[in-house]
């Protein structure tokens, strides 16, 4: 848990730094700046998708977790929960753009191959190296994201409590019978919903992902791959 609190204030850090720079931020730049933090998160997105080994597992749990994400609604209840923050803490400041970087920042942040790796390395053995690691880049991509959508991305530390904590403590439990596959293919779908966060912010489909739906997707590799195995010995 120490290097959890060590993200939260680094994003929180970031955020700040961020918002102070915000008003010399030109409409122009700050479209630029996130063009091209799009890239980097296409990047990061893309090196842990192309790690997976098993794309029947990736394309399955994609869609089951989508559909089961689409039925729970999730990104809607993270909208209403960036709508109650803003209304809650933003009174009557303006920032129309609170939402959106809530959702960006909990999804970017919370999601991928550092999140799921570091929460189990510190989980298991008390290595909290992935996790900083982690936190020091979401620090800096705080501080563009903040400049470009406002102070919503300084409230995404309280998913990153949940989340990064939940798993951390969770993989205390239940991580030394969790197969190296198994992280494998979990931080594979991590990377597929963090290339849909770089689409959204290079502004390439016509109609935004909603990739918080996509969220389930993460676990299923834990359900999948023993059910696949069983499968093929029967057959086999």
């Amino acid at each position: 848990m120490p290097a959890v609190w060590i993200n939260m204030l680094l994003v929180l850090c970031g955020s700040v730094l961020g918002l102070s720079l915000k008003s010399r931020f030109s409409p122009r730049a700050g479209q630029a700046v996130m063009k091209c933090l799009g890239l980097c998160v296409l990047g990061i997105g893309l090196s842990s998708l192309l790690a997976g080994e098993d794309t029947l597992c990736l394309i399955i749990c994609m869609v089951i977790g989508t559909l089961l994400g689409e039925w729970i609604d999730i990104e809607g209840k993270m909208d209403a929960l960036g709508e109650l923050l803003k209304r809650k803490f933003m009174k009557d400041r303006g920032d129309n753009r609170f939402v959106e970087g809530f959702v960006t920042a909990t999804v970017v942040y919370c999601v991928g191959a550092m999140a799921i790796n570091g929460s189990l390395a510190a989980g298991l053995n008390q290595d909290y190296s992935v996790i900083i690691s982690k936190g020091v880049i979401d620090g800096v991509s705080a501080i563009t994201f903040s400049a470009a959508m406002g102070v919503g991305v300084a409230f995404s530390v309280i998913p990153i409590l949940l989340y990064q904590g939940g798993l951390t403590l969770l993989a205390g439990a239940v991580g030394p019978y969790l197969p190296d596959a198994v992280v494998v293919e979990m931080s594979a779908v991590g990377g597929a919903i963090i290339v849909g966060i770089a689409f959204n912010l290079l502004d390439l489909p016509r109609e935004k992902l909603k990739v918080g739906n996509m969220l389930p997707a993460v676990f299923l590799p834990i359900a999948y791959l023993p059910l696949a195995q069983r499968l093929a010995g029967l057959l086999g």
